[in-house]
């Protein structure tokens, strides 16, 4: 009804002489817009219109109804180095010292007393170390395997300490570690009287009273009574032709074989030779030096790392044969060249 008013409105301008004006089309059309056809654009075809359904879905259920992929792990790497080449990984500094070979092999044993091997007569050895003004310059085995860690050993040890730092602070983790050497000190002295005491028979938590030391003497307790022959016990122990020193803790029979013997002290279990890290090319190092020195008659092929613990628990032994030391020390030598090369 309201456009039909309008329309007859414009009609009665025109027919009056008034300018003739148009209604505008959407006024005119508005009794008419629910009932406008909108044209539509023409349907777009599918980019999947193609695809041959049947065959797609079938192959959609084979797949779902596999239970084992058609692709193994074995697969997989030969289609990855088909197209990508094989993986080449980069060698750690561990890896590349145990390819690595001395550039000059000096034998373990002193081929010019390779017949002295029996290490029991003799008395008890014990060389001190010139320390002061008149101290050697010659460096010795901590020192060198301390200048020549891996980035990999270097990371651990920051951490560590970082980790102890932030835990104790700064003059907690200084009294930490003088309490560890203080400890270490004490516990050596322990053993030493336990071994050089005329009756074996003796308590060893009788041997040091301190109660510092205790669990670490009742520790290697039960391994002590295997300890014989000792000719040595906080020697010094010098190779003139490497040009290194060291202190050997104690040479003695372990079980009827001569052995360099290390003690060490852990807060934590360490089972196995690996969690000894350095140590055996330690022992390897006291055992070469031990072996071109003139103030020893005999000479040592075979080693042993002792751990004790702080709580008693049975310290853990790890003997290392002929063999084993011989392989260290070719590590030892590799160390002990890298520290000449930093120089």
């Amino acid at each position: 009804m309201y456009g039909y008013q309008l329309l007859r409105f414009g009609k009665h301008l025109t027919s009056t002489g008034f300018a003739s004006r148009r209604i505008p089309q959407c006024v005119y059309h508005s009794q008419n817009f629910s009932t406008f056809n909108f044209s539509l654009s023409p349907k777009r075809n599918s980019p999947y219109s193609s695809v041959d359904s049947e065959r797609y879905s079938s192959l959609i259920k084979s797949v779902v109804k596999s239970r084992v992929s058609s692709q193994t792990p074995e697969s997989l790497d030969v289609e990855n180095d088909h197209i990508y080449g094989p993986v080449v990984k980069s060698q750690t500094q561990v890896q590349r010292h145990e390819s690595r070979e001395p550039k000059v092999i000096w034998p373990l044993i002193n081929c010019e007393r390779a017949d002295t091997f029996e290490g029991d007569v003799g008395p008890l050895t014990r060389i001190s170390l010139e320390r002061g003004p008149r101290r050697s310059m010659v460096p010795s085995v901590t020192r060198i395997l301390q200048r020549t860690l891996s980035p990999e050993q270097l990371f651990y040890l920051e951490r560590w300490k970082k980790r102890m730092i932030a835990d104790l602070g700064e003059e907690g983790f200084k009294e930490y570690s003088e309490c560890l050497f203080r400890n270490g000190h004490l516990f050596h002295n322990a053993v030493e009287d336990i071994l050089t005491a005329e009756k074996k028979d003796t308590d060893p938590s009788d041997a040091f009273g301190s109660p510092e030391v205790e669990g670490f003497v009742d520790s290697v307790s039960h391994m002590l009574e295997d300890v014989s022959g000792v000719r040595a016990i906080e020697s010094t122990v010098r190779h003139g032709s490497l040009n290194y020193l060291g202190i050997v803790d104690c040479v003695a029979r372990y079980r009827g074989v001569l052995c360099v013997i290390e003690w060490k002290t852990s807060e934590r279990p360490k089972p196995y030779l690996s969690n000894t890290y350095d140590n055996p090319l330690q022992v390897a190092a006291y055992a070469g030096a031990l072996n071109n020195d003139d103030n020893y008659n005999y000479q040592v092929e075979n080693g042993l790392i002792v751990v004790a613990y702080k709580d008693g628990s049975p310290a853990h032994v790890h003997q290392l044969g002929s063999e084993l030391l011989l392989e260290f020390w070719q590590k030892w030598l590799l160390r002990l060249e890298d520290f000449v090369d930093q120089k």
